[in-house]
């Protein structure tokens, strides 16, 4: 399987990571859609929110452990949390991430 978020995961290159953990890396969106536009994604291949397993509930644990962390460290007060499970929902890189949005004022609705 070519996944580019399990090659980002892999550490061979973490000069763009923020934040990481003995299981989960955040690193900056590449076509953000606010001023603060973040990734954290497991480092595992998990496909999306519809393949979390007994297995693999440790890494969302993680992650969602994880996001206090990153805004505390990075001084965001305010933002959204977005995970896109499906094509149609807008989820273009088959790997489970989640987008951390702030730095402005956010609409509702979303999409």
């Amino acid at each position: 399987m070519n996944c580019i978020f399990c090659d980002i995961a892999s550490g061979e290159d973490k000069k763009n990571w923020v934040f990481e953990t003995e299981k989960c890396c955040c690193f900056p969106d590449i076509d953000p859609k606010a001023p603060v536009h973040l990734l954290l994604i497991p480092k595992i291949h998990i496909s999306s929110l519809q393949d979390l397993k007994k297995n693999n509930i440790e890494f969302i644990n993680d992650m969602f452990l994880s996001i206090p962390k990153i805004t505390e460290k990075l001084g965001i007060k305010s933002y959204r949390l977005v995970a896109n499970t499906g094509k149609d929902a807008g989820q273009s890189v088959m790997h489970l991430h989640f987008h951390i949005l702030g730095g402005r004022e956010l609409g509702w609705p979303p999409g």
